[in-house]
């Protein structure tokens, strides 16, 4: 971390900022709910992908991370020493990643997700012989169709082979389940760890997640652990679904206007580079704060287009608070992010795990 050489009237642009109070304030909202109903929470850093921001997460509560991938997790472990017990939540295949990963479990608690058998025995394989065995939960498919087994039963059998196999032990249940069915987690949760103990099974853990439908988590009482993580800055798409308000956007992209070719159009100079192309079903790339008669109908990959269906009223040079459709994408796509406290720009920080993707 380095203190910011710049204001938010002086700041190159494009520029990501992040508001420190609004994610503090986002972060203490989940926790107060999670322990009010007897939740723990395991936050996905994905969408911050900043170390200090998982200790801000840790020390309001959460009993762990979640990380993606085996790199972006060694990338936060290395740069803080407050994250010591990990979930990844990805099928690992491949020698060099499952030696990258008995080397994180020497260090900290490491949990891993399996819905195969083949990710099974490689990770037996890659685990007979450490000192300790690796946590292995099932995942499942509870209706959001991307990964995970689709049956209870299927869970039940899986679960079976991870416990009798070499160097692994059962460490429960995990899902990225459809936004607002808890009813659909809780059915099938119920019913796969009702066939797990009746094959003699603990079944110690059962997590879910997704900021969309967090303020339901509770709606499946099955449910142990919950793994948030666009929570923390919230995005449009979230503002769309009624999850949070423009107030709740921690992270916003600054842009300067550049050019105004025409009454009702002006260019920024934030494209897909810097907004992200993603559109999560959305019209348009993003919200311009305090505009919005403007919509940003068109990026390139330094242009962004704005047009709105009267005058504009811009100018070359005004500057532009953006909320991207997808919080975690912008996230990714910058060296550092600035970080604004009590309005203005405190800091400049890394983004230590951005491009850790393997």
């Amino acid at each position: 971390m380095s203190k910011a050489p710049s204001t938010l009237q002086t700041v190159s642009t494009p520029a990501v900022l992040i508001d420190l109070d609004i994610a503090r304030r986002n972060i203490d909202r989940f926790q107060a709910y999670a322990d009010a109903h007897g939740l723990k929470v395991r936050p996905h850093i994905k969408t911050h992908k900043l170390p200090a921001v998982a200790e801000m997460q840790l020390r309001a509560g959460a009993i762990g991370v979640t990380c993606q991938k085996v790199s972006e997790a060694e990338a936060m472990i290395a740069a803080s020493p407050e994250i010591r017990d990990v979930l990844i939540t990805y099928n690992i295949l491949g020698a060099e990643k499952l030696r990258h990963l008995a080397a994180l479990a020497r260090k900290v608690t490491l949990s891993v997700v399996a819905d195969n058998e083949t990710v099974i025995d490689g990770l037996s394989d890659a685990f007979a012989a450490e000192p300790a065995p690796l946590q292995v939960l099932v995942e499942c498919n509870t209706g959001a169709d991307r990964c995970g087994v689709p049956t209870p039963e299927a869970a039940a059998s899986l679960a079976q082979r991870i416990a009798k196999a070499p160097g692994l032990v059962f460490g429960g249940l995990m899902t990225y389940p459809p936004a607002n069915d808890a009813a659909a987690v809780e059915s099938f949760m119920n019913r796969a760890k009702a066939f797990i103990e009746a094959a003699g099974i603990k079944v110690p853990v059962i997590t879910s997640g997704g900021t969309p439908s967090m303020m339901e988590a509770a709606k499946a009482p099955v449910t142990t652990e919950y793994r948030p993580g666009t929570y923390v800055y919230n995005d449009r798409s979230l503002v769309t679904r009624g999850a949070c308000t423009w107030d709740d956007c921690a992270l916003t992209v600054l842009a300067t206007v550049v050019s105004v070719p025409a009454a009702n159009r002006a260019i920024i100079d934030a494209g897909s580079k810097a907004l992200t192309s993603d559109l999560l079903g959305l019209s348009g790339y993003g919200h311009v704060l305090g505009r919005s008669d403007i919509t940003i109908d068109q990026l390139s990959e330094e242009h962004g287009r704005l047009v709105s269906e009267g005058p504009i009223d811009l100018k070359v040079g005004d500057r532009l608070r953006i909320v991207p459709n997808h919080a975690c994408v912008v996230t990714n796509l910058v060296d550092a992010v600035n970080i604004v406290e009590q309005g203005e720009i405190s800091a400049l920080w890394p983004v230590v795990a951005r491009g850790r993707i393997v």
